[in-house]
């Protein structure tokens, strides 16, 4: 395809996921493209979570498949090593080592035998506003500073795709406005796709070029981000957008 009409970095495609019998997640069709941030908006139970967990392989489809740079990913199936370390989350509530700041951020590259990585560890904690705290103990960082470091353990594997769920929930505005502009300069400046997964409509407008609204498990609408907010489609969508209880 031309620059114009990209391959799509993922493609879903009838995918389901279901735990006991009970279907949590139906999406009949869903392409991400390359360097694009996807916001997932929707109530709590939605299914936003489930799919980040697919779109980084810790979980396979129950049925239909996943494509991820063109390779399948299917119910008993496998990602290749080398394409799953494309992909890097960052969850609600960051989980850090007892160790320090530096620790934390380079544990990751360690696991992956990437040792000599000095500079790139320094560079993400300038980037992240905490290289005046390397040595610091990570238990006592506040929790807009801990995101952050966990941030930065993911930026230092240079990802293709940073999964974003609810990053910023429970922080104060200034780390939110913080960790927004580090989303934005991955995005903007490295290239790297965004997936973020947020129940405030207005971080999605703010950081997102394209928004999806689920509910019951199902992706109800995408729409560029101005059309998402101006003029959806779906009356649930509308009502969801006007803050009207859709469930």
């Amino acid at each position: 395809m031309n620059e114009m009409n990209p391959q799509p970095l993922y493609s879903l495609h009838q995918v389901t996921k279901a735990y006991n019998g009970r279907t949590v997640l139906d999406i009949a069709d869903l392409q991400i493209q390359p360097g694009e941030v996807l916001g997932l908006v929707g109530p709590s139970g939605a299914g936003k979570s489930t799919l980040l967990r697919l779109l980084n392989f810790l979980e396979r489809p129950t049925s239909g498949g996943l494509i991820f740079h063109g390779q399948t990913l299917q119910n008993g199936g496998e990602m290749p090593l080398e394409l799953r370390r494309r992909v890097t989350t960052v969850f609600q509530r960051p989980m850090l080592l007892n160790r320090s700041v530096w620790e934390n951020v380079a544990f990751g590259l360690q696991l992956r035998g990437l040792r000599d990585s000095r500079l790139v560890i320094q560079a993400a904690l300038e980037q992240v506003g905490l290289a005046e705290l390397a040595g610091q103990h990570a238990r006592t960082l506040s929790g807009g500073e801990a995101q952050r470091v966990v941030l930065a353990r993911a930026m230092v594997l240079k990802p293709e795709v940073l999964l974003l769920d609810e990053p910023t929930a429970n922080l104060d505005p200034y780390n939110v406005g913080q960790i927004e502009d580090i989303a934005r300069q991955l995005n903007q400046q490295q290239g790297v796709t965004l997936v973020l997964v947020t129940h405030n409509v207005f971080q999605a407008h703010r950081l997102a070029t394209r928004v999806g609204f689920m509910l019951e498990g199902r992706l109800v609408e995408t729409a560029p981000t101005e059309q998402f907010f101006t003029q959806p489609l779906d009356p649930r969508t509308s009502a969801f957008v006007r803050g009207e209880m859709v469930y």
